[in-house]
């Protein structure tokens, strides 16, 4: 017996809806545990042998139905009574399934995989209840519910003569499949374009040492050499040591320049003017401002009051009609 602490299928609903798969899960488990002959009429299995199959199946229903059957202590007894119960499910079911089958259309899905679906588990439920589904059956349903616009195509496949359902619905999953990259490769770009440049990035390294010599291999020899690597617009030595450790000329000369001077053409450090990248517009603007520095000069006139400590009398008020009127030759 296997292990009771877990559930090897779902247990049998107080509704009974899914009798039918329960009942075929019961008997499945119980053949495998040697213990199907104890639901069978006229057994002669042991004591033991109902009892194990007696705590299967009570594992395996709904806690309402343990209490209604709690005095039942054989096996082939507890499966007749809920035999009699939930056996009607087939005559429930049968209608349902047979109605999807009839409205079950190729043209109504998507995707082949979700009409396979579909159609697998109706003949399931078919099955259980009496009904036989051959691939015939299955291959006519699915050639005969090709959408109007591949009427060719279904009469293609019919022309091949197709004796089982397996062999048509993987021709309709691989063309499935091939449409699918074939729309996605005509949607990659228009048609007659060219596909854009691919854009790599270019890098290149040269090592000095010390001695003198202008080519790469022509140090004399001494100290170590440091390998330079120039990505874009800055140099970087390779090694772990420091810009001030380097002893090459390029941390003597134009390492330091392009850290501390600005570019003349754009105004902005770490680089120069030979490699600036600005672009033109950016350029443009800081020559402007640069000519235009100087030319407009706003200047400012701060006037204060005099500071007198005597008091301020009407005969230092100077008045005059012009004061009062603005235009003279109106009076």
């Amino acid at each position: 017996m296997s292990n009771l602490s877990k559930l090897d299928f779902a247990t049998l609903d107080i509704s009974g809806k899914n009798y039918l798969p329960w009942s075929l899960d019961a008997q499945i488990h119980l053949t495998a545990d040697n213990l199907g002959e104890t639901i069978n009429e006229g057994n002669t299995t042991s004591l033991q042998e109902k009892a194990k199959a007696m705590i299967f199946l009570r594992h395996h229903l709904h806690e309402d139905l343990k209490r209604e059957y709690l005095t039942v202590k054989d096996p082939l007894e507890l499966w007749k009574y809920i035999k009699e119960r939930f056996d009607h499910q087939k005559l429930v079911l049968l209608p349902t399934a047979r109605y999807d089958w009839i409205h079950l259309r190729l043209q109504d899905f998507k995707t082949v995989s979700e009409y396979n679906s579909a159609l697998f588990r109706i003949t399931s439920e078919l099955k259980l209840c009496g009904e036989d589904i051959t691939d015939e059956d299955m291959l006519e349903k699915t050639l005969s519910t090709f959408h109007a616009s591949n009427m060719i195509l279904s009469q293609q496949y019919r022309e091949r003569k197709f004796t089982k359902y397996s062999e048509l619905i993987s021709c309709l999953l691989v063309a499935e499949q091939n449409n699918k990259l074939l729309l996605q490769n005509h949607q990659a770009r228009p048609v007659g374009s060219s596909p854009l440049p691919e854009a790599n990035a270019a890098t290149s390294q040269s090592s000095r040492g010390r001695g003198g010599g202008r080519g790469p291999s022509r140090g004399r020899g001494r100290g170590r050499r440091n390998s330079w690597h120039r990505d874009s617009q800055n140099f970087k030595p390779e090694s772990g040591e420091s810009s001030q450790q380097n002893t090459g000329r390029h941390s003597r000369g134009r390492g330091r320049g392009s850290q501390n001077n600005s570019c003349y053409r754009c105004g902005m450090t770490n680089h120069w003017s030979r490699t600036c990248r600005t672009p033109k517009h950016l350029v443009e603007a800081y020559q402007r401002m640069i000519k235009e520095k100087g030319k407009s000069v706003e200047t400012n006139l701060i006037e204060s009051a005099p500071n007198t400590d005597r008091d301020i009398t009407m005969s230092d008020i100077h008045l005059d009609a012009c004061d009062f009127i603005e235009n003279v030759r109106d009076v």
